[in-house]
């Protein structure tokens, strides 16, 4: 018989619903650990004075007795293990694990007896059903009947309301009626929280957040009231789970969280903790409602009749004693900018993550607070919104997922370390991560396979992006790499930014793309250095002469010009566009002897137009052209115009007798490598000039061409 015996799947009964949790029996204690709440009954071992096997239906079960009248019972047993446990009781405990069968005969008619927290209702001896009086939440008599109402439990389907007992009267003992006394005893030990009597100490105007509102906190010896302007709430000491302190991230606050099972109600709303803010500058005096003995009898030194100091740690030491529970406060963990919490957001709104030594807790809408023991695993997971956060998931056993978004890049680091030490199961693990986990990469390397680090799955994703890139750059320009030879690639992440791209051979074809890409880069300038000196030819036009005599208008705009006005006239409101529009749709209309008399008037100007240019010549006109010298000159051009001129300079050194270049053809060839934004400038007059030099050899203009003038 070993020192120890566990049993796991054991259930118990709360309030109309099963919990499942773990149950050992050791030499010195028995402890039953619920794993929906995580709350720890321990019953000590020379306390244990009653033990019954019992077939229930979840299989059999074990009532257990105390001295101190306490009652606990756990059901989900197999046959089998009746033998281990008698005997372990046996050896250790001092006390006989006897087989009592319950009454199955469904008979309504029987005796009821109390003991201690229990009403058991037996038939011929037999039990028939138990009523922890604990769960009974009011009791009202009748004439021979006591009604027995009860709490509610949220989390069970079907829940039972009330129990009435018909209660005969009694011809032995005429002085006390058997239904007062049979109230008195469900009285006793029933939860029915009664405000009789004065408060041990009353703190008046605490803020609280959940739920929302300022209230008085009225301390009585077993339950708390809180009294506010529109909602009353009574909660026993019971029904407290844990206690928190918790410290604001601004260094000036404290959170003092309640958690509670089963939750206050406010209607259909349900409130798991109850939470209190406290400024740490704000100070009290206190004085307990009660004489010195009383206190030191009662609490034990714990608390004393007159006390002094802050708000918040005068509450909780009040707390503390009358709840008798621990009160839990952040470990070692400390954030990115020293605190003890992590700023994000839950669900809709933005709180703190503590990160206990057991657990998470998140405040405060809505509070939240996970074990470590009820994780399954947590996952790191990249922003939706920015690169500058990340996503901390928590996945529970039981299926449930909480998200907690918007933590700040700077936590990472901090948080990872914390939760690896904590030995939580992560469930993207990256490069990183791997390093110190040896002895879980196997368990993960299949199924987060795909899955990464935040950070370093951003770097290979804009690395995957860039050799796409180039990777299509290479299929326009794979001929000009001849000369290149393949050889290995770099690591995924290295070859983005290292030099030794041929320091590691896994993958050939990343690195070939790569390099291939970074060569025709380099190859494209020179091409369109080439293309432009081959559009050289087709630059050199005739330049403009400006001291020359201006060209003639043709027949169609001379009758342009002494129209327009009419038909802005006769057509009130009309455009620009819409003139030329109307223009050539009337010129179309004239007739021969109209349009005759324009193209005479053109005619003669022609004429006078030759003459003129004719003299113009024999003058010694069209030499150069200063306007082409002035948009020349200035920055850049200059340059190029100097480091080609000192080029031809060599040169004619060299070649001796080789011809003389004019400024005419220096500049012509500096035109065609000047800039686009140059010759987008001087397009529209070299198009105007070419059409006017179509419109000497047509009688009638196009009407497209002339609008465009």
């Amino acid at each position: 018989m070993g020192d120890m015996l566990e049993f796991n799947d054991i259930y118990q009964e709360v309030k109309g619903s099963w919990n499942d949790g773990r149950l050992r029996f050791s030499k010195q204690n028995v402890v039953y650990k619920s794993n929906k709440t995580g709350k720890v009954d321990s019953i000590p071992a020379g306390e244990l004075n009653l033990a019954q096997w019992r077939r229930v239906c979840l299989g059999h079960g074990i009532k257990l007795g105390t001295s101190t009248g306490h009652i606990y019972k756990y059901d989900g047993f197999r046959d089998t293990d009746f033998e281990k446990i008698s005997e372990f009781f046996k050896v250790n405990y001092k006390v006989e694990l006897s087989e009592k069968d319950l009454s199955v005969k469904g008979w309504n008619w029987g005796t009821a007896k109390f003991s201690g927290p229990l009403l058991s209702f037996d038939v011929n001896d037999n039990t028939a059903f138990e009523i922890p009086l604990s769960n009974v939440s009011q009791c009202a008599t009748g004439k021979n009947e006591v009604t027995l109402e009860f709490h509610q439990n949220d989390d069970t389907e079907v829940s039972l309301m009330e129990v009435r007992f018909y209660v005969p009267p009694s011809q032995t003992d005429e002085r006390q009626d058997p239904v007062e006394a049979f109230a008195q005893n469900v009285l006793s030990k029933a939860d029915v929280i009664q405000a009789t009597g004065d408060a041990v100490c009353i703190f008046k105007e605490l803020q609280c957040l959940t739920p929302r509102g300022r209230y008085d906190i009225r301390i009585y010896p077993t339950f708390l009231h809180l009294h506010g302007k529109t909602f009353d709430y009574k909660i026993p000491y019971t029904t407290v789970l844990r206690l928190f302190l918790l410290p604001h991230k601004d260094q000036r606050q404290m959170f003092f969280v309640i958690s509670l099972d089963p939750p206050i109600k406010q209607g259909q709303t349900r409130y798991h903790f109850l939470i209190l803010l406290f400024s740490k500058e704000e100070d009290i005096s206190l004085t307990l409602n009660m004489s010195e003995e009383d206190v030191e009898k009662r609490f034990e030194g714990k608390l004393s009749k007159n006390m002094s100091g802050s708000l918040y740690e005068m509450v909780s030491r009040v707390m503390k004693a009358l709840v008798n529970r621990k009160i839990t406060v952040p470990g070692n963990f400390q954030g990115h900018s020293g605190a003890q919490c992590i700023t994000c957001s839950y669900k809709a709104s933005s709180g703190l993550l503590y990160p206990l030594e057991r657990g998470f807790i998140y405040v405060h809408k809505p509070p939240v607070h996970l074990r470590f023991e009820e994780i399954s695993c947590v996952n790191f997971a990249r922003g939706t919104t920015t690169t500058r956060s990340f996503d901390f998931e928590i996945e529970t056993k039981q299926g449930n997922q909480y998200t907690f978004s918007s933590i700040e890049r700077e936590e990472y680091g901090k948080l990872f370390d914390f939760v690896n030490a904590k030995k939580l199961n992560i469930k993207n693990r990256g490069f990183k991560e791997k390093k110190g986990m040896k002895g879980k990469i196997d368990e993960y390397s299949d199924s987060d396979e795909d899955q990464h680090d935040a950070y370093l799955e951003r770097m290979k994703a804009e690395g995957k992006i860039r050799e796409e890139g180039n990777d299509s750059d290479d299929s326009d320009g794979s001929g000009s790499d001849e000369s290149f030879n393949p050889g290995e690639e770099d690591e995924e992440i290295a070859e983005e930014y290292d030099s030794n791209a041929s320091a590691s051979d896994s993958s050939e074809e990343g690195e070939d793309s790569e390099d291939e890409s970074a060569k025709k880069k380099k190859a494209k300038k020179p091409k369109v250095v080439k293309e432009k000196k081959e559009r050289k030819p087709r630059k050199e036009k005739k330049q403009k002469d400006t001291g020359g005599p201006k060209r003639p208008m043709s027949a169609y705009m001379l009758w342009l010009n002494s129209s327009r006005e009419r038909i802005k006239a006769e057509n009130p409101g009309i455009s620009i566009t819409e003139i030329s529009k109307k223009a050539g749709e009337m010129w179309r209309q004239l007739g021969k002897d109209e349009k005759e008399e324009w193209e005479t008037k053109a005619g003669e100007a022609k004429r006078q137009y030759d003459k003129l240019k004719k003299e113009y010549k024999e003058s010694g006109g069209a030499v150069s052209s200063p306007r082409k010298e002035k948009r020349k000159s200035g920055g850049k051009k200059d340059e190029d115009k100097k480091r080609k001129s000192s080029g031809g300079d060599k040169e004619k050194e060299r070649g001796g007798n080789e011809s003389f270049k004019s400024r005419e053809f220096i500049e012509t060839s500096e035109d065609s490598s000047s800039d686009s934004d140059h010759k987008s400038k001087s397009k529209k007059k070299k198009k105007k000039e070419s059409e006017e030099e179509e419109e000497e050899a047509a009688s009638t203009p196009a009407s497209s061409e002339e609008e465009s003038d």
